[in-house]
């Protein structure tokens, strides 16, 4: 494939969580279902705590293979994919918000922003300076992001998630810490790089999702 191709869909064919193997499970859209995610569709998936969103985001990312069933990115089984192709996928047509969100916490906000638009080129300093103002943190640029709120991390995290070209972003609880407001424009920000790319947008939320104008609902 070539790697400016872009991935038009993924699909799940009856995944689970090899730790769910032995459970009942409820009805689900997404475990032991047949599921296509449409690049340029935007998803919101709902679950009560430890129902596997997170998981679902890492199998995606290619973080974790600890499933049964079969991912496909397009015609590409991603059981096939080597470290290569995964880091490709990572680089061009993936981009990933962790709810952890994995930033560094003895660098400062911006410093953890550039480090990903280093690799990528993706965004201009006055672009990101920008975000940092829409989402009420450019006062907070130069501060270590270990000692920022986890709301504010938060912030800091999603503008790093959209420094870079994708064809589907995945959120897993983007905006679990933010008030309505922030995260409105946070919403507004992610939809606005989403439609500019053409990419499909995946959310996860256990009771505060992202406040998209519309989306799929899945149960997870």
């Amino acid at each position: 494939m070539n790697p400016d191709d872009k991935i038009t869909a993924i699909r799940l064919s009856g995944m689970l969580p090899r730790v769910f193997l032995s459970e009942s499970i409820p009805a689900s859209d997404v475990w032991r279902s047949e599921l296509v995610l449409e690049r340029g569709r935007h998803y919101l998936i709902e679950a009560a705590s430890g129902g596997g969103k997170s998981s679902l985001c890492s199998y995606i990312y290619g973080a974790r293979v600890d499933y049964e069933g079969t991912l496909w990115f397009d015609s590409e089984n991603a059981a096939t994919f080597g470290m290569e192709r995964w880091q490709e996928l990572r680089r061009r047509h993936i981009a990933y918000l962790p709810q952890e969100l994995s930033l560094f916490p003895e660098l400062t906000a911006l410093q953890n922003i550039e480090i990903k638009n280093s690799l990528t080129g993706w965004k201009s300093s006055e672009e990101i300076e920008e975000s940092l103002h829409m989402l009420g943190i450019d006062s907070r640029r130069d501060y270590p992001v270990g000692r920022m709120s986890i709301g504010q991390q938060q912030r800091v995290g999603i503008i790093r998630a959209l420094c870079q070209p994708f064809d589907f972003i995945l959120l897993d609880e983007p905006v679990s810490h933010l008030d309505e407001g922030n995260n409105r424009v946070a919403a507004m920000m992610i939809t606005a790089e989403a439609r500019r790319q053409g990419a499909g947008i995946v959310s996860t939320s256990v009771g505060n999702p992202l406040l998209m104008e519309e989306y799929i609902k899945l149960r997870l």
